[in-house]
């Protein structure tokens, strides 16, 4: 728990296994202080396409590589993680189950929740998926609705509304073995994109309306909050390397030299290029050892301004389609890598007609401030849902084991998250 962990020195830890980065964040708190950043690292991250593992060794490498960044600069070791879960395969979907509580004026206990939660997780799926984490969004007890926690309230039916993530079971397993292999132990497995908006979200965020859009090395992910929960995700397989791709092919140069050139000379709109600047030249290394070439910003502009508003126009179409595109009363907010191109609050704010920001994680103390960067936002998350869960004495009752022939099931882990032997 959050209190044992400021006595006992152990650390509580965030794993972001991202396509291009692996990311590693540690953190203690105390009874009444915020939470304390003690350490964190970063490596290239090898081995993973569109956020599924493709080479196990190289992941294994990478997840080493990282967590021996962070204890190095924190100076404790790391046993425990709370892993981000990412990748174009992920789906989600909102479903309802109601149930009856048996007795006159008996109080709704945490076997009643558990078992309409149950209910609503009864959904068809695809064969290879399963259930891989359940929100609940609100309850309903007889004809009260937007209930956030029904425990100890009398009444006799009990509705809960709840988002179902799924994913494809072998690509989860992978990750926790690659994980165990690394030498560490799985406490939970969380969304990622879940995770960016636990750190830069505020309760008015998550109250009014927003919507995070996290945009990754290859996939770029939404998860639309209201009324204090999540109400919508989608993953779209597209992201910041299809810029460094563009730039690649039209200036004809190779792939790091199109990373360096995206990150330090692009801009994704035209409103931030004066006359000048854009009539300014740029290097571009050649392929095949012919002499570099020389380009105009604008030309650079021309290339990624189209890809980001493809981008984000799929955002827009998912938004709208889903209904919220006139219910986002606090904006977007964009995380993740992609973010950190020039230029795109610009297209956003275009794109989606409303305000947008950049989403960094605040709040944390020690080296947090070290972290207030979109790309972070995940890592951070991560360690800040293990506070959660250890908070609320989840993380022993929800760990996560490592594959077996016979792995538990769903209706298992919700008996342990709600701390039922039988």
């Amino acid at each position: 728990m959050a209190k044992s962990n400021a006595t006992t020195g152990s650390p509580i830890v965030g794993l972001d296994i991202g396509t291009s980065a692996v990311r590693v964040v540690m953190a203690v708190t105390s009874d009444d202080g915020p939470i304390e950043i003690i350490g964190f690292g970063e490596v290239e991250s090898k081995g993973l396409r569109k956020g599924v593992i493709s080479r196990p060794d190289d992941a294994v490498e990478s997840i080493k590589k990282a967590v021996e960044a962070a204890e190095h600069m924190a100076g404790m070791s790391i046993g425990n993680v709370y892993v981000g879960l990412a990748g174009s395969h992920i789906k989600g979907e909102n479903n309802q189950g109601r149930i009856a509580v048996p007795g006159r004026h008996r109080e709704i206990a945490r076997d009643d929740i558990r078992r309409v939660i149950e209910t609503a997780c009864a959904i068809p799926l695809p064969a290879g998926r399963e259930v891989a984490d359940v929100i609940p969004q609100e309850y309903t007890v007889d004809e009260q609705d937007g209930i956030d926690d029904p425990l100890g309230m009398l009444g006799s039916r009990l509705a809960v509304s709840v988002h179902i993530v799924t994913s494809p079971v072998a690509a989860k397993q992978n990750i926790i073995t690659s994980v165990n292999r690394a030498g560490l132990h799985v406490a939970d497995v969380y969304l990622s994109h879940l995770a960016a908006a636990e750190a830069v979200l505020s309760d008015d965020d998550r109250e009014y309306g927003s919507a995070v859009v996290n945009i990754g090395a290859e996939t770029t992910s939404l998860a639309i909050y209201q009324r204090g929960a999540v109400w919508h995700t989608a993953v779209f397989p597209v992201g910041g390397s299809h810029f460094t791709n563009d730039i690649a092919v039209g200036l004809q140069t190779q792939i790091p030299e199109a990373e360096r050139i995206k990150r330090h000379e692009g801009c994704a709109s035209h409103l931030l290029l004066t006359p000048e600047l854009a009539e300014e030249m740029i290097e571009v290394p050649s392929i095949g050892g012919r002499p570099p070439r020389v380009v105009s910003r604008r030309i650079l502009c021309d290339i990624l301004e189209p890809r980001a508003e493809e981008v984000l126009s799929s955002v827009q179409k998912e938004i709208r389609q889903a209904g919220f595109d006139r219910q986002l009363s606090s904006g977007i907010v964009l995380t993740g890598g992609g973010a950190l191109l020039n230029g795109i609050i610009e297209v956003a704010e275009q794109v989606f007609s409303a305000p947008t920001r950049i989403g960094v994680p605040e709040g944390y103390a020690g080296l947090g401030r070290d972290l207030a960067l979109p790309a972070y936002a995940a890592a951070v998350g991560l360690a800040a849902y293990g506070v959660r869960c250890d908070i609320g004495n989840l993380g022993s009752d929800r760990q996560v084991k490592s594959p077996e022939p016979e792995r538990e099931s769903f209706k298992d882990r919700l008996k342990q998250f709600f701390g039922i032997d039988n």
